[in-house]
C-alpha cells in the first residue's frame, strides 16, 4: 500500500501566478506559510501548484495574507542547477481541493468558500 496525501491550512505568502497553455489548460502557483504549533512560532513554506477548473478560482479569490485550507499530493520536482551542475529537488504540493477560510468578511468577497477538482 502507498499514500501520497498531504492537508496544509496557512496564509497565501504571495498573490498567485497564473499561466495559461495552448492546450486549453490552466495552471495557477503561490506559496502558502503554514506556521508549526511550536513555542518558537516557526513559519514552513510550502509551494503550491493548482491545476484547470480550481486554478482559475485560486487565481481569482486568493490573495496574500488570505487564510486558505489545501488538499492534495506532494510532488518532487527535481533539476540540474546550471552554474554548479549539482541535481536539485524541491517538493511541491499538487492541490485536489482549495478552500478559502478566514473571516465572514473574506468569504464574502470572494463569493465561494471552496473549489474541489
Amino acid at each position: 500500500m502507498s499514500l501520497n496525501s498531504i492537508n496544509l491550512v496557512g496564509r497565501a505568502g504571495q498573490d498567485p501566478e497564473v499561466k495559461y497553455f495552448e492546450s486549453g489548460s490552466v495552471l495557477c502557483k503561490f506559496t502558502l506559510a503554514v506556521n508549526r504549533p511550536t513555542r518558537n512560532k516557526e513559519t514552513d513554506w510550502f509551494d503550491i501548484e493548482v491545476w484547470g477548473k480550481s486554478a482559475e478560482f485560486a487565481a481569482n479569490y486568493v490573495r496574500k495574507g488570505g487564510q486558505i485550507g489545501v488538499e492534495g499530493s506532494l510532488k518532487l520536482e527535481t533539476w540540474t542547477d546550471k552554474n554548479t551542475g549539482a541535481n536539485r529537488s524541491k517538493p511541491i504540493v499538487r492541490v485536489t481541493k482549495l478552500e478559502l477560510l478566514g473571516s465572514k468578511r473574506d468569504a464574502e468577497s470572494g463569493g465561494y468558500n471552496d473549489m474541489e477538482m
